[in-house]
């Protein structure tokens, strides 16, 4: 048998521990002077064993994939398992005027902070149940805000794929650090050119890359699927039933083409309406342009998005997000990002219509706030802290 084998010294009758070579516990053993393992280089076999003092050597093969799971524990298998579930929240003191009763589904609290980590796993397992991509074969190519980029990264790291990532340089560094954690490969591109720009790089590299795969997510079926899967049952679930009018801020298109697909499938009274900022107001027929609402606005018009779902869409301006997004946190308690400020802004607007009075508004926050500390969102705090001194 080709094998690689390796030595280890350990005291006479006492404990050698052998590490399987597989992602499973270490085996044990007693009474050994020697430990080794080998792998067969053809199979997944390995072969653990003990050299005893008298020369003897005891050898145990067995499979180099993990152990069978324990049943019956509440532990998810993996890192992908915990996506998904989230819970809603009523919104009670920044909602001040409204008829209308505002509850946010709380996509911060998804594994990595944000609902992009829903599309980052499904457009990864979809694509590879499909057989377009292998692990440790195949190299993903992805245009983003920042969000979906770090859905993805974290996912890839888990199954052992390279990730090429393009992103408009006028995102949050937080997002750029996050990136690079989970070993990403960034490249920012032009900010002033917005997403159009990032998508642009990211075919560049896709053409000219062996093994490449783009992912696509403003077009990829994949994103609006795993949303009527999982968020708008979720949603319908939760509320049970009675949910009235559904408002999500519109980047890709994905959450609420998905979402308000399946809402109006199981009521078709439900009214479902998008945000976006009003200085790049193209949904509304305006023109793109410059914003400061991070993960919406991308200035054209998304393949994913269905417009005959939507039944509205209101333009929030780049300073109510960000003020919208403070007061959840200082009155709320719920540190979110300022696209979760321009969606609160959008369900409170809405919530005030006297149509609306006793309806119940489901409004989409889509990521933690933590993730916007560099940027005008806690400007004033950011400058206030790196003022302070110690203190006799």
């Amino acid at each position: 048998m080709a094998a690689v084998a390796s030595l280890a010294n350990s005291p006479s009758n006492s404990l050698c521990t052998i590490h399987k070579l597989g992602s499973g516990p270490p085996e044990v053993f007693t009474g050994g002077r020697f430990c080794f393992r080998a792998r067969n280089r053809d199979t997944t076999s390995v072969i653990y064993g003990i050299r005893y003092g008298n020369g003897g050597i005891a050898c145990k093969a067995v499979s180099g994939k993990p152990k069978m799971l324990i049943e019956g524990l509440n532990i998810a298998e993996d890192v992908s398992k915990l996506i998904g579930k989230t819970p809603m929240v009523y919104l009670n003191n920044v909602v001040k005027g409204s008829v209308a009763n505002i509850a946010a589904k709380l996509e911060t609290m998804e594994p990595c902070c944000s609902v992009k980590d829903r599309i980052g796993y499904y457009m990864i397992d979809d694509a590879e149940q499909r057989g377009l991509i292998t692990p440790g074969k195949s190299i993903l190519v992805e245009a983003t805000s920042g969000n979906t980029g770090i859905g993805l990264a974290f996912i890839a790291a888990s199954k052992g794929y390279k990730l090429i990532l393009t992103m408009p340089s006028s995102m949050s560094l937080e997002r750029r650090i996050l990136l690079k954690a989970f070993g990403a490969e960034l490249i920012l591109t032009d900010a002033a050119k917005g997403a159009i720009e990032a998508v642009r790089k990211a075919e560049e590299i896709f053409n000219s890359t062996p093994n490449a795969y783009l992912l696509k997510q403003f077009e990829n079926p994949a994103n609006p699927k795993i949303h009527y899967e999982t968020t708008g049952p979720e949603i319908w679930e939760d509320t049970k039933g009675k949910v009235d009018i559904l408002v999500a801020g519109i980047g890709t298109g994905g959450t609420i083409t998905g979402v308000g697909r399946y809402l109006k499938k199981q009521n078709p009274n439900i009214k479902v309406i998008g945000v976006e900022p009003t200085e790049s107001n193209v949904l509304s027929g305006g023109q793109p342009g410059p914003h400061k609402i991070q993960g919406i606005g991308a200035g054209f018009i998304p393949k994913n998005l269905d417009l005959e779902v939507m039944d509205e869409v209101i333009e929030i301006p780049s300073d109510v997000a960000v003020e919208t997004a403070k007061q959840l946190a200082l009155q709320e308690g719920l540190l979110v990002g300022i696209s979760s400020g321009a969606a609160a802004a959008a369900a409170i607007k809405v919530g005030k219509r006297p149509e609306n009075a006793g309806k119940l508004i489901t409004v989409v926050f889509p990521s933690f706030g933590e993730r916007y500390l560099s940027t005008v969102l806690f400007d004033s705090i950011r400058e206030e802290c790196e003022k302070m001194q110690p203190q006799a």
